[in-house]
């Protein structure tokens, strides 16, 4: 518990480091950004000085250094007005000045981006200096912005990273849990059998023994598919519809004459490749789940139909429903709206649908009140 709080306590400490560490780049740019921009308006300044300097210029007036300030000016854009009249432009494309109404834009854009200075080359007249932002400056506006961006998609990329390793442990957990669930079952099993043998040689009712090693097989098939967890299954060709009939026919026979079955599949063979013990894991979570939420008690039908090179087996109740926005939650492993149940039915039918037979699962409809139909697909090999 004292390790959990600890490693709680550094992940925040990290995260609140990192925040202020961003912070302060931030802060850091937005600074260099004013010092900047400061520094570009001072050069205008001079500009401005050097534009009053060469309107007053005589024949005696040195204009050596105005001409020299001029020229050292290669990436501030600068527009100069008289009387609202574009008299001079500074680093700016010809296609724009040609064209009336770029102009007039492109002007417009100056004047949002800095305030003007106002030269007064003689009493009573005035130009107004137009500038905008340099290049650099402007790449440095969008700095903090590419800046978050990167931090963000690594954040990102870290918690992919911190996510996939947790999943990969509790696949590892819940993959030793089952093989170790598979081994503890095999014990009892194994002296279960040995008491049939002499439950048959004390001559008792054969009907008795009969259902007894069935019973027997089906915890073998348990610990079969318990075993398979963690594992590459094996997959074989075999026909699905008697698969699932030969799975849901025992289900039918173990539960209460309550529930109204029914079934229906193609006469014809549907070859899947498929692991027929984890295809009736398969089934039996979805009648059971299916039986769970009409409480016992109601009609359920489970319908096996071609459609391409897919074949699709429907399972349908008529329980409770399930909410739309449900419909992708109900697979997540934890979740469960029973009182009682851990939750992992249906996120392991998923993952042996999905991951180990290549299929697709999902809630076709649902309907509150009225009940749920899901639905299994598998791509046929013939």
């Amino acid at each position: 518990m004292q390790f959990s709080e600890r490693r709680n306590t550094t992940r925040w400490v990290i995260i609140f480091a990192s925040f202020l560490i961003i912070s302060l780049i931030l802060w850091n740019t937005y600074t260099f950004f004013q010092i900047f921009k400061y520094e570009e308006r001072v050069k205008m300044n001079l500009w401005a000085k050097a534009q009053k300097t060469l309107n007053n210029a005589g024949e005696n007036t040195d204009v050596e250094l105005p001409l020299q300030i001029f020229s050292n000016n290669t990436s501030i854009p600068i527009i100069l007005t008289e009387n609202d009249r574009i008299i001079n432009t500074v680093n700016i494309d010809d296609a724009i000045i040609k064209d009336e109404r770029k102009a007039k834009d492109f002007l417009s854009k100056l004047k949002s981006e800095n305030e003007p200075i106002v030269i007064e080359y003689v009493p009573g007249k005035f130009q107004n200096l137009y500038y905008g932002n340099s290049a650099l400056l402007n790449k440095l506006k969008y700095y903090p912005v590419a800046l978050v961006l990167i931090i963000v998609l690594f954040g990102a990329l870290v918690y992919n990273f911190y996510r996939s390793t947790k999943m990969v442990t509790q696949n590892k957990l819940w993959a030793g849990m089952a093989k170790e669930t598979a081994h503890q079952i095999g014990t009892p099993l194994s002296s279960l059998i040995g008491w049939v043998e002499l439950l048959k040689s004390e001559n008792v009712d054969e009907s008795t023994t009969f259902e007894i090693e069935k019973d027997i097989e089906r915890l073998q098939t348990i610990t079969d598919r318990f075993s398979k967890i963690g594992s590459e299954p094996k997959l074989e060709n075999k026909d699905i519809v008697a698969e699932t009939q030969q799975s849901y026919d025992y289900l039918q026979s173990r539960f209460s004459k309550q529930i109204e079955f029914s079934f229906k599949a193609p006469n014809s063979r549907i070859m899947v490749s498929l692991n027929p013990t984890l295809h009736s894991w398969t089934i039996e979570n979805l009648v059971k789940n299916a039986i769970d939420a009409m409480k016992g008690k109601g009609k359920l039908a489970l319908k096996i139909e071609q459609d391409g090179d897919y074949v699709k087996i429907n399972v349908s109740d008529t329980g409770g429903g399930i909410q739309k926005k449900q419909f992708k939650s109900i697979f997540e492993p934890g979740f469960t709206t029973k009182k009682r149940g851990w939750g992992l039915g249906l996120s392991l039918t998923k993952r042996i649908v999905e991951e180990y037979h290549k299929g697709t699962i999902k809630v076709l409809n649902s309907e509150i009140g009225k009940g749920t139909t899901m639905q299994v697909s598998f791509k046929k090999t013939i």
